[in-house]
Parts: structure tokens; sequence; C-alpha cells
């Protein structure tokens, strides 16, 4: 392929193995990238940091005396479904900011990020949370709070400010639903809901690549990589319980693949629009990527790097067939 998949949706439950995928690719050199998987240098997009800090905002109201706005409880599931919806939006702008490139120099992160959640919210249906909060309240939970959001916002400029020329963006997101449900998932839960609030900008040029493990497997995975203090780590992170139950029980990519009139695709309409997105399911239901986060890199056993090349290969290989027959008319 002579050039790089435009943008990658990088999917699957909690745990199972988006980010070590990540650091493989990361440890190769972009000839290799381009060579075995169409994908050029890599810019990053993930909405897990936008969820971690709904979660922080929870917990300093919770010391301010004040209800929670976005989970039930700080290891429960969220209150409204619909900000599954409010994540997506919030990765669409940031996709729009990588190509507009805008100058954004607020007087507070805080405040800035607040407005993104109200507006994201009303984008995809729901209330504002923090125009409707008292403006003491709102400034003091900013003061709280602004180091933190300085650091994402230090990290959105840092990444905006890389040029798109032969880049493949991935976006990283992990969807599903309670477990035990019916497909298809319902109340906003799942990817088929999720990829169809993503911007026609992204969708038109995406393709799917998909860890698939099984959801004892995702949450046996989230218990072993859990660490104390480092809830807002890409490698590190735990999720609840509760939330591995009600939210990552299961999911729906096998019920779209299945139910695409295309193979290996999935099919998301937008707007009245059509897509179909390629997508490659890397098997990982026996533990692959493990070994990125339990060894330095210069410590990766051959056996263990040799297998789990050899499953992105595999799942590569559907993917960018369909990818061509779809981009290189």
């Amino acid at each position: 392929m002579a050039k790089p998949i435009k943008t990658i949706l990088l999917t699957a439950l909690p745990a199972s193995g988006k980010s070590e995928v990540r650091s493989y690719l990361d440890s190769l050199s972009n000839e290799e990238c381009l060579k075995h998987f169409a994908i050029g240098e890599t810019v990053q997009l993930d909405d897990y940091p936008y969820v971690h800090l709904m979660r922080r905002i929870d917990d300093e109201l919770e010391t301010m005396g004040r209800g929670r706005v976005f989970f039930h409880a700080g290891d429960k599931p969220f209150q409204h479904t619909i900000d599954w919806g409010t994540l997506i939006e919030l990765l669409n702008e940031d996709f729009d900011d990588l190509h507009k490139k805008p100058e954004i120099k607020p007087e507070s992160a805080a405040k800035w990020l607040f407005e993104r959640y109200d507006r994201a919210r009303k984008v995809v249906g729901g209330e504002p949370i923090f125009a409707a909060m008292e403006e003491a309240a709102v400034k003091e939970l900013a003061e709280k709070l602004e180091k933190e959001i300085q650091d994402l916002l230090d990290e959105k400029l840092r990444v905006m400010a890389k040029s798109l020329d032969g880049k493949t963006i991935v976006i990283e997101f992990a969807r599903g639903g309670p477990d035990g449900s019916d497909m298809p998932l319902a109340d906003c839960y799942g990817y088929k809901y999720s990829f169809e609030k993503l911007s026609e900008a992204i969708v038109s040029d995406a393709a799917i690549l998909y860890i698939w493990v099984t959801p004892e497997e995702s949450r046996r995975k989230n218990f072993a990589r859990s660490k104390p203090g480092e809830e807002g780590s890409i490698l590190f992170h735990g999720v609840p319980i509760d939330v591995m139950m009600g939210d990552y029980g299961c999911d729906d990519m096998e019920y779209l693949i299945k139910t695409s009139d295309k193979p290996s695709t999935v099919k998301v309409e937008i707007n009245g629009n059509v897509y179909y997105l390629p997508v490659g399911r890397f098997d990982n239901r026996v533990d692959k990527t493990s070994f990125i986060r339990d060894y330095e890199q210069a410590e990766w056993p051959q056996e263990d790097w040799n297998a789990l090349r050899d499953g992105l290969n595999k799942a590569f290989s559907g993917l960018l067939e369909q990818y061509r027959l779809l981009h290189e008319k």
C-alpha cells in the first residue's frame, strides 16, 4: 500500500491489550509499520483521560459537599449513558483540532474543559452540567483541578503541533454493555452507538483494529494490571468491578461484523450516509500482549514478540484487503 491508513479506531474491552499494541507499534521503525501494517507515524487520541477527569470532578464535588454529576459513585457506572456520546464528541473535537490547529489559550484550563464537557453533552442530546452550577462552585472546582487539567491541555497542544503529513491517527476507546445483554445493545451502549456519533470526517477514512478477548479475560487482565495510585495511567489504571460488569460485561463487535453486508467490515450510518469500516480482529484470547507491560522493551522475550507480530499480521491481512477495495479505486 503506497499510502498509510489515515485513521485507525483501536477498540477493545478494558485491559484487552490496546495500549500494549500501541507500544509494540511504537517500537517499530516507520518503514516497518508502513510495510507490514500500512500505518504511518502515529498521532494518538484517547478518551480515557476524559473519563479519568470526570471521576476526578466527581471526587472533588463530593469533598465540597455536593452531589456527583457523572457517576453514581467512585466505583460505579455513568449516571447517564448518554455520556458515552459525550466522550465521542470530545474525540471529534480533538480530531478536528488536529486538522484546523486553532489557537487555544484559555485563562483557566479547568473552565475550558468544563465548557467542552457541556458543549459535547449538548451535541449528543444531554443537559449542560457546569453552566447550570453556581458560579462560586465552578470557581472552587476549577481551582482544585487546574493543574491536572492543564496537563491534559498541554498534551493536547503537543499533539496538535504535529504535522499530519504521512501520519496515521489512532483513536482509542473501549465500549461494551451490561453482562448478559441481548444484541443489538441499547441505551447508548456499545460500538454501534459510538461509531454513529463519530464525525463523518473520521469514519470516511477509518479502519478498525479490534483486540479480541472474552469479557472474563478482560476482567482478569484488568485486575492484574491495576496499580494503586495509577488511576490516570494508560497502562496501569484499573476499572472497578461494577463498571466491568455493568459497562463492559459484553460488547457488540462480533454482532456488528456478522450483520454487515460487506465481509470484514462494520457498517456505520451517519446523517443518512452509509460507511463501511474495514475491521481487523486481533485474537488475544490467549494472551499475547502482557509482556509489553511486564518487561522493559530491551527485555521483551523474542518468542512473545513473534507471537504478537504474527497475530497482528493475521488481523491486518483482511483489514488491508478491504481498505484497498474501499479507498484505492
